[in-house]
């Protein structure tokens, strides 16, 4: 294990599971940096539908390859800042979540949301949440978790979100979206959406945030006190 002084936490998980509000509440709980990396893939999407590119794009390698080249991604708090601007509210369309589903099967984009993903956790003190974060980008991690839900739950909890926010596709749209998003994050070639051996595995399908975010706090901890029991 590399030798940090503080830890990486990893929760890896399809969309929909809660990983987001999860991180966010243990991080703040913990007292940890948060860092939502789908943000950053969806920032790529930003990127791309700007300079006029969908997934079936003629030459889409070639024109990603001169975005990434180029491109710079920071988060101010919670705040996505995409090439200097921030892009945070436009992260949340269904479009660019769709694209960015699309994007992240290749590896040029994998392996440059890699690298910064990587840079950006090195020091450790961070939550991290995403799809891959234990498996791929630190396998590492000291502590690991795999947040899941019924798909059902997860349409639902999107469902709701988008609706709150003024619109969207109708319940069974969401679910149908949902369905082929698993289908393609869990049967990519690239880095496929699976729990890491050694994550603790977490169904949220009808339990509270804060029960799920306590139930880790306390895995945390334990495996901390242990690890410095004497003898």
């Amino acid at each position: 294990m590399t030798a940090r002084t503080r830890p990486i936490v990893a929760i890896d998980g399809p969309v929909g599971a809660g990983k987001s509000t999860v991180a966010r509440a243990l991080a703040s709980a913990l007292g940890l940096s948060y860092l939502n990396t789908g943000a950053m893939y969806r920032a790529v999407a930003v990127a791309a539908r700007a300079a006029g590119l969908g997934f079936e794009s003629p030459d889409l390698e070639a024109a990603l390859a001169r975005i990434l080249g180029a491109i710079t991604i920071r988060f101010d708090g919670e705040r996505l800042i995409l090439d200097g601007r921030d892009v945070t509210p436009t992260l949340s369309e269904p479009a660019i979540g769709e694209l960015a589903s699309q994007l992240s099967t290749l590896a040029i984009v994998r392996d440059r949301m890699r690298d910064l993903q990587r840079a950006a956790g090195a020091a450790g003190g961070v939550v991290m949440e995403g799809r891959d974060i234990g498996t791929v980008i630190f396998p590492d991690a000291e502590f690991k978790f795999f947040l899941d839900a019924a798909v059902e739950e997860r349409a639902r909890r999107r469902y709701e979100e988008l609706a709150a926010k003024g619109g969207g596709p109708s319940y069974e749209e969401v679910l149908e979206q949902l369905r082929e998003r698993d289908r393609r994050d869990r049967g990519r070639a690239l880095a496929p959406l699976k729990p890491a051996p050694d994550a603790i595995t977490l169904d949220s399908t009808g339990i509270a945030v804060d029960e799920i975010v306590a139930i880790m706090r306390r895995s945390i901890e334990g495996r901390v006190a242990r690890d410095l029991k004497p003898g």
